[in-house]
């Protein structure tokens, strides 16, 4: 599997990848590949075609392409074709973890939608369902403020590292 830089321990670099399997997938709610798939393209040095994901992960090109569209999705992996390739390749972007706090961002804030929607339609409902329709907005409105709260901090702390001598 290793595709590690030269110089680099393979050993630790597969470890590495497995862990990524194991904790990320586990965290995110993933499949474990999607987590060595990540893994891989954390440590990749240069982007990756489907075919050189399948024979480091090990995995059919059907497994490897569901995972890349669940990374991208996720806001942690970007596709492109270069001039003149016939192949796309797979990168783990440069602001991946701004990315995934956008996708976090996003989800939560369409389960607030959904919280407000139902909390409209179950207006008629027993006093038991409002309440807890109720604590469900007021969750999701939370989460909403503080999650946008914490991609401002990131994004401006991550901007001023890049930008320090």
């Amino acid at each position: 599997m290793s595709q590690a830089a030269e110089g680099v321990n393979p050993d630790a670099h597969d470890a590495l990848v497995e862990e990524f399997g194991m904790h990320v997938g586990r965290a995110m709610g993933w499949p474990p590949m999607a987590g060595r798939a990540a893994g891989l393209l954390m440590l990749s040095e240069k982007p990756m075609t489907l075919a050189e994901l399948q024979d480091a992960l090990d995995a059919s090109k059907g497994s490897v392409s569901e995972m890349t569209r669940l990374l991208m999705d996720n806001g942690t992996v970007e596709r492109s074709k270069e001039a003149g390739q016939r192949h796309f390749v797979y990168r783990w972007r440069d602001d991946a973890w701004v990315g995934c706090l956008q996708h976090i961002v996003a989800s939560t804030t369409q389960l607030r939608e959904l919280a407000e929607h139902a909390q409209v339609l179950g207006a008629g409902m027993t006093a038991v369902q409002q309440q807890r329709l109720s604590e469900m907005q007021e969750y999701y409105h939370f989460m909403v403020g503080r999650l946008e709260t914490l991609l401002s901090e990131y994004t401006a702390a991550r901007e001023s590292r890049r930008t320090q001598p």
